[in-house]
């Protein structure tokens, strides 16, 4: 058994992705499929964007959820930064990793106050909130400060625009063979393009349909 497949967390996480599945925003009428796609690449809008989506979880799957975990897990990861924790499953799984690994630290971000009340009582249920520091604001700002020296996993699965700048944040501290896994990266090509080029410092691949998974070379 580990963390992840027993008790508390197990039994939360099937109930959280049922809460996923069920949710609904009231905002989602408001904006045509070519407004959504130009508010995705926005690095100006995101705040209000994501802000009028809050009640939506916008999570990962199941299947991406345990990809992370076994990452995290088999590359002993011990200090990991995620950028958007929405209600908090991918942080579980994160966490997790970070339990059975022997301990760690998580640091994620998240702007909506509403989903970072949420995201605590999450990993409180799942016996994990010990190893987890949740940063309340634009992750531009959080993410700018106080970083470990050394940083083995970064997630990047908050506002996808952004995705470039927050590795430019974080990028000095990702020790060779750090791993950085993007969700949803097809709505950033400006981080693909970046990650993917030979000179960009990154050994880097698709990962089923949606998951952008990299390698920082030395």
């Amino acid at each position: 058994m580990t963390t992840l497949t027993a008790a508390p967390l197990a039994p939360l996480l099937a109930r959280l992705f049922k809460e996923a599945a069920s949710a609904t925003s009231p905002a989602m009428g408001r904006y045509s499929g070519e407004e959504r796609a130009r508010l995705l690449g926005s690095k100006t809008e995101y705040l209000d964007f994501y802000g009028s989506l809050k009640d939506l979880w916008l999570a990962v799957s199941p299947e991406t959820g345990t990809l992370l975990y076994m990452l995290a897990r088999s590359t002993g990861a011990r200090i990991i930064v995620e950028f958007g924790a929405s209600f908090g499953i991918s942080t579980l799984y994160l966490a997790a990793a970070l339990r059975d690994n022997g301990g760690g630290r998580l640091i994620t971000t998240e702007f909506e106050p509403s989903k970072v009340v949420r995201a605590k009582a999450n990993l409180a249920d799942g016996g994990l909130l010990d190893l987890v520091e949740i940063r309340e604001g634009d992750a531009l700002e959080t993410l700018s400060r106080d970083l470990p020296d050394r940083i083995d996993l970064l997630l990047l699965d908050g506002a996808k625009a952004l995705y470039p700048e927050i590795l430019s944040l974080v990028e000095s501290r990702l020790r060779p063979g750090a791993l950085v896994i993007a969700d949803n990266a097809d709505f950033s090509p400006e981080y693909l393009q970046r990650v993917r080029s030979p000179a960009g410092g990154y050994m880097s691949t698709s990962f089923g349909d949606d998951v952008e998974l990299s390698m920082r070379l030395g």
